[in-house]
């Protein structure tokens, strides 16, 4: 099965005794992350009677039945999301699920919880779970469910293709066409694959539990306070950068205020406060509403001039973004630009 591990978490395997997906603890040694399947052997096999002995079937068997703990997708009839098997979960990528998917889908938050609690993260609440859950989803189990299932990212040609992806990285664990190896080589080839998305998988997770997630309260707290900013409640004011989008966007749905925030300004450093046009998606450089489109391209002398705003030190070509010395003249770019006629 090594031959596949492109399309595929190697993680994510199936065996004889049992059949488990198994995440490496930040050690020297690899163990299944969840307590129970600590002590669990991967084999890998393709054979129906060695099949129905494992505990778990990952990725083989041609079935789908979560009381009998068989996971695969393969089958004609299976075209579950994440969202069709809990649509609590409320991730954004309608993606036909992988084994991956599947496994992520039953066991993701009690892998994460663990990984956190290896980690002396201990007593996560449930909103950060949950928070962290989708966010790895979308950001990374995604992305293998679409790669294993042929999904395009676009429709028609792209303009260019990304080779770096985890399945192309974990492809190349595999040998050459015309390469002989062992088969003891082929397991120890496996093994490091195991390890090596394992460790990513590892890290995404406590980036997102501890860098991505504790920026909730300050941008609630930027939600919470926006009338005192400015009347329209269209202009946030980030207490300091931290990485906002998508809690904004969830939060501006559970508040009710969907697509009301245009502009969002922050202290970057001294003498340098920053205005940031909200984007229609987190990764998108389409916005709400750019800046004022005089301003565009336009520096210093020339930007303060045509803005009349003092301070004015810069605004992208693009509009996107802009500058100002204080946080007052940041506020008055942000205003004027929302007061601004579109192009």
């Amino acid at each position: 099965m090594l031959q596949h591990l492109s399309k595929r978490l190697p993680v994510f395997v199936s065996g004889t005794k049992y059949c488990i997906f198994s995440f490496p603890r930040q050690s020297r040694s690899s163990f299944t992350q969840l307590p129970r399947y600590a002590n669990a052997s991967i084999v890998r096999t393709r054979d129906s009677k060695l099949l129905d002995q494992c505990d778990i079937v990952v990725d083989v068997g041609a079935v789908f039945d979560r009381e009998k703990n068989r996971f695969d997708h393969h089958q004609k009839s299976f075209n579950e999301t994440i969202n069709s098997l809990q649509p609590e979960a409320k991730v954004k990528r309608e993606i036909r699920l992988s084994s991956a998917g599947l496994i992520y889908n039953y066991f993701g938050e009690d892998v994460i919880r663990e990984v956190l609690s290896q980690n002396s993260i201990k007593n996560p609440s449930e909103d950060m779970i949950r928070g962290v859950y989708r966010k790895v989803y979308d950001h990374f189990i995604a992305e293998v469910d679409a790669i294993d299932n042929g999904v395009p990212m676009v429709d028609g040609e792209p303009k260019y293709t990304i080779n770096t992806h985890l399945s192309a990285r974990v492809g190349n664990f595999n040998p050459a066409w015309n390469e002989k190896v062992a088969d003891t080589d082929l397991t120890k080839r496996f093994e490091k694959a195991k390890t090596y998305v394992g460790q990513e998988f590892i890290d995404k997770v406590l980036y997102y539990a501890i860098r991505w997630w504790p920026a909730r309260e300050l941008v609630e707290n930027a939600v919470n306070k926006r009338l005192d900013v400015h009347n329209s409640g269209a202009i946030l004011e980030l207490e300091h950068f931290c990485p906002w989008k998508e809690h904004l966007y969830e939060l501006e749905e559970d508040y009710g205020i969907t697509g009301l925030s245009k502009y969002v300004i922050y202290y970057n450093k001294e003498n340098d406060w920053r205005i940031i046009c909200v984007p229609l998606q987190s990764a998108s450089f389409v916005c709400r509403k750019f800046l004022a489109a005089p301003w565009r391209g336009q520096r210093d002398d020339e930007l303060e001039t045509i803005s009349g705003i003092e301070g004015a030190t810069f605004c992208h070509q693009t509009g996107f973004i802009g500058g100002n010395r204080t946080r007052q003249g940041a506020l008055q770019m942000a205003v004027a630009s929302l007061e601004a006629t579109e192009d």
